[in-house]
This record gives C-alpha cells, structure tokens and sequence, in this order.
C-alpha cells in the first residue's frame, strides 16, 4: 500500500517555485528601474554661472628677458552640460576677461602698457569619478579658441587662436538639483596675430591657468 507523502512535503516544491518566480520578477523590476534611471540622467541639463581670476602666460617672449602678456585678472562666465552617459557629459563654456598689459623686464618687473580683454570659448567631454558622497570630483578635456584684444599706444589687435584646455574640480552637492562647482582649468594656446605693424607674429605655447567658483543648477 503506497502512503500519501505529508502535506508539508507536497507543498515544497510549490513554495520554491513560488520563491523562484517572486525573484526573478523583483530582479527584473530592479533592472527595469536602473534603466529607467540611467534613461533619466541621459539629457539632463546643467548650467553654472561661475566667477573667479585668471592667471597668463606670454603672448610674447623678446630679448633679454622681456616679454608681453596680461595682468592676473578676473573671468566669468557661464558652463552648460548635458548628460550624455552616466557620468559622461558634453560640455561647453564661454567666458570673459579684462585687465592689464604689460610687458615684464628682468630689473623693472611689469610694466603697464595698455589693456587686454579675451573671449574663452570651448566644447568639451566631462567625466563625473564615482562618489558615495555629496562631494563629486569630475575631470574635463575639449577644445576651442581664445579672440584677444590687446589695447595700448600704437598697439591695437585682435586675433582668434585655438585653445585646447583641461581641467578639474569638485562638485559639492547641497540638494537634489543644485551644488557648489569649484573647478581649475587650464587653457594651452599659441598667441598669433598677422596685424602688429603690418607683420605676422608668432609667440610661444603658453599656459593660462583660470580658477572659478560657481553655482550648478540641473534641470
């Protein structure tokens, strides 16, 4: 006579399948939902009005030790992103200085000799470093052109060179759509212009190094 096995035992397989199925629906739903985020993120806009100080190098080395360039000066500007990836952005910036012009001699230091005023714009990739807190490092890299002006006595130019630049910084998130960006970039160009007396001058690579503070906003 064969015996019924327990209830208990007959209900095994039923509860385990039952268990399987609940897993693999909440594992899709997971999936679903990380998408779905992921979907979000890609096309959110961010703009950041931002200020701060630029620092030039030459735009022109002479004998002797002397040398033409800019005064440190404040910059502003505004950057704009928009997410491509998580954690990937395509960026662009334009920015705007004014200051001084001098021409640096080895004894004398800095000479004044008249003004200088740039346009900084550019196009670029920003990469977002994985971070468990409200503090979010980010590094960029792109290219553009730098249109200076530069004002004094028989001097009166303006030329357009490309720039390429680089740069890094902190995001420091205080809410779910605004955050304090604190970034350094440095902007590598050759300053050309073919109007100085008639000739064309060239000068060296130089580095100029601006540093900002400003305020995200994502939308």
């Amino acid at each position: 006579m064969r015996r019924t096995p327990p209830r208990s035992a007959r209900l095994l397989p039923a509860v385990a399948g039952l268990l399987a199925a609940s897993s693999l629906t909440a594992t899709s739903l997971l999936a679903q939902t990380r998408r779905a985020e992921s979907a979000a993120k890609v096309g959110v806009a961010d703009v950041t009005p931002y200020a701060g100080v630029i620092l030039f190098g030459n735009y022109l080395d002479g004998p002797l030790g002397t040398s033409v360039r800019s005064r440190p000066a404040p910059i502003g500007g505004a950057q704009l992103s928009v997410s491509l990836a998580p954690g990937l952005a395509l960026t662009g910036n334009v920015g705007y200085t004014s200051g001084d012009l001098e021409v640096g001699a080895p004894i004398l230091g800095g000479l004044r000799v008249g003004s200088s005023s740039s346009w900084i714009y550019d196009a670029g990739l920003e990469l977002r470093l994985p971070s468990a807190s409200t503090i979010s490092p980010f590094i960029q890299a792109g290219g553009g052109a730098i249109t200076t002006k530069l004002s004094g006595g028989p001097l009166n130019t303006t030329s357009t060179n490309p720039a390429f630049n680089a740069g890094a910084g902190l995001d420091l998130s205080f809410g779910r759509s605004a955050a304090l960006r604190l970034q350094v970039r440095d902007y590598v160009a050759k300053y050309t212009s073919e109007e100085i007396a008639g000739f064309e001058v060239k000068g060296n690579v130089s580095h100029n190094i601006a540093a900002s503070a400003g305020l995200r906003f994502s939308f």
